[in-house]
Protein backbone atom coordinates (compact mmCIF):
# COMPACT_ATOMS: atom_id res chain seq x y z
CA UNK A 1 0.00 0.00 0.00
CA UNK A 2 1.13 3.33 -1.04
CA UNK A 3 2.28 6.22 1.70
CA UNK A 4 -0.06 8.56 2.00
CA UNK A 5 1.67 11.92 0.72
CA UNK A 6 4.53 9.70 -0.90
CA UNK A 7 3.80 7.49 -3.71
CA UNK A 8 6.27 4.53 -2.23
CA UNK A 9 5.38 2.58 -4.55
CA UNK A 10 6.56 3.92 -7.87
CA UNK A 11 9.45 5.87 -5.80
CA UNK A 12 8.60 9.19 -5.68
CA UNK A 13 5.71 12.14 -4.20
CA UNK A 14 2.82 13.38 -5.68
CA UNK A 15 2.99 17.05 -6.12
CA UNK A 16 0.51 19.37 -6.16
CA UNK A 17 1.70 23.19 -7.83
CA UNK A 18 -1.44 25.78 -8.12
CA UNK A 19 -2.06 29.35 -9.50
CA UNK A 20 -1.71 31.66 -6.55
CA UNK A 21 -2.82 34.72 -8.34
CA UNK A 22 -4.49 37.77 -7.84
CA UNK A 23 -7.77 36.91 -9.15
CA UNK A 24 -10.63 34.93 -7.14
CA UNK A 25 -10.27 32.16 -9.22
CA UNK A 26 -6.24 31.94 -8.23
CA UNK A 27 -7.39 31.82 -4.89
CA UNK A 28 -9.62 28.89 -5.68
CA UNK A 29 -6.57 27.51 -6.94
CA UNK A 30 -4.30 27.66 -4.36
CA UNK A 31 -7.09 26.88 -1.72
CA UNK A 32 -8.07 23.82 -3.34
CA UNK A 33 -4.21 22.56 -3.56
CA UNK A 34 -4.24 23.06 0.04
CA UNK A 35 -7.29 21.11 0.73
CA UNK A 36 -6.06 18.53 -1.70
CA UNK A 37 -2.23 18.41 0.49
CA UNK A 38 -4.81 18.31 4.03
CA UNK A 39 -6.89 15.41 3.11
CA UNK A 40 -3.41 13.55 1.70
CA UNK A 41 -3.99 13.56 -2.30
CA UNK A 42 -0.29 14.97 -2.65
CA UNK A 43 1.94 17.66 -1.52
CA UNK A 44 1.43 21.34 -2.07
CA UNK A 45 4.65 22.54 -3.40
CA UNK A 46 6.64 25.78 -4.43
CA UNK A 47 6.17 27.00 -7.76
CA UNK A 48 8.22 30.62 -7.23
CA UNK A 49 10.48 27.90 -6.78
CA UNK A 50 9.93 26.19 -10.40
CA UNK A 51 10.35 29.83 -11.49
CA UNK A 52 13.25 30.71 -10.01
CA UNK A 53 15.15 26.93 -10.81
CA UNK A 54 16.06 26.69 -7.31
CA UNK A 55 17.99 23.55 -7.35
CA UNK A 56 16.13 21.34 -4.19
CA UNK A 57 12.87 22.33 -5.68
CA UNK A 58 13.43 21.81 -9.32
CA UNK A 59 15.18 17.86 -8.14
CA UNK A 60 12.25 16.90 -5.70
CA UNK A 61 9.72 18.06 -8.71
CA UNK A 62 11.93 15.74 -11.22
CA UNK A 63 11.31 12.93 -8.71
CA UNK A 64 8.01 13.06 -8.42
CA UNK A 65 5.70 10.28 -9.56
CA UNK A 66 2.80 12.64 -10.27
CA UNK A 67 2.35 16.33 -10.22
CA UNK A 68 -1.06 17.59 -10.33
CA UNK A 69 -0.88 21.28 -11.93
CA UNK A 70 -3.60 23.87 -11.03
CA UNK A 71 -4.67 26.51 -13.22
CA UNK A 72 -7.05 29.74 -12.23
CA UNK A 73 -7.86 31.33 -15.89
CA UNK A 74 -6.81 30.52 -19.59
CA UNK A 75 -3.80 31.89 -18.94
CA UNK A 76 -2.00 28.70 -17.77
CA UNK A 77 0.63 30.26 -15.71
CA UNK A 78 1.10 27.41 -13.84
CA UNK A 79 1.23 24.84 -16.75
CA UNK A 80 3.74 27.23 -18.67
CA UNK A 81 6.10 27.26 -16.15
CA UNK A 82 6.27 23.81 -15.63
CA UNK A 83 6.58 23.26 -19.45
CA UNK A 84 9.45 26.45 -19.34
CA UNK A 85 11.63 24.42 -16.64
CA UNK A 86 11.32 21.07 -18.59
CA UNK A 87 8.54 19.31 -16.75
CA UNK A 88 6.07 17.75 -19.23
CA UNK A 89 4.94 14.70 -17.48
CA UNK A 90 2.16 16.30 -15.24
CA UNK A 91 -2.03 16.16 -15.43
CA UNK A 92 -3.22 19.99 -15.65
CA UNK A 93 -6.69 21.05 -14.69
CA UNK A 94 -8.32 24.99 -14.91
CA UNK A 95 -10.45 26.31 -12.81
CA UNK A 96 -12.72 28.19 -15.46
CA UNK A 97 -13.08 25.26 -17.11
CA UNK A 98 -15.14 23.95 -14.15
CA UNK A 99 -17.58 26.67 -14.52
CA UNK A 100 -15.98 29.43 -12.70
CA UNK A 101 -15.85 32.30 -14.13
CA UNK A 102 -12.93 35.00 -13.31
CA UNK A 103 -13.73 37.84 -11.46
CA UNK A 104 -17.22 35.99 -10.44
CA UNK A 105 -16.19 33.14 -8.50
CA UNK A 106 -15.50 33.32 -4.78
CA UNK A 107 -13.25 31.73 -2.70
CA UNK A 108 -16.07 29.94 -0.90
CA UNK A 109 -15.85 26.41 0.61
CA UNK A 110 -18.58 25.44 -2.85
CA UNK A 111 -15.95 26.74 -5.18
CA UNK A 112 -12.96 25.29 -3.25
CA UNK A 113 -14.57 21.58 -3.31
CA UNK A 114 -15.61 21.39 -6.64
CA UNK A 115 -12.05 22.45 -7.56
CA UNK A 116 -10.66 19.94 -5.06
CA UNK A 117 -12.65 17.27 -5.99
CA UNK A 118 -11.57 17.51 -10.12
CA UNK A 119 -8.05 17.76 -8.81
CA UNK A 120 -8.59 14.45 -6.35
CA UNK A 121 -10.15 12.71 -9.85
CA UNK A 122 -7.35 13.72 -12.17
CA UNK A 123 -5.03 12.73 -9.45
CA UNK A 124 -6.85 9.19 -9.31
Amino acid sequence: MCAEKVNVCSGGPTLIFACSGAADVGEVSDRAARKLTKEGAGAMFCLAGIGGRVEPIMKKTASASKILAIDGCNLDCVKLSLKQAGFNNFVHMRVTDLGMEKGKSPANEENINKAAAKGKELLG
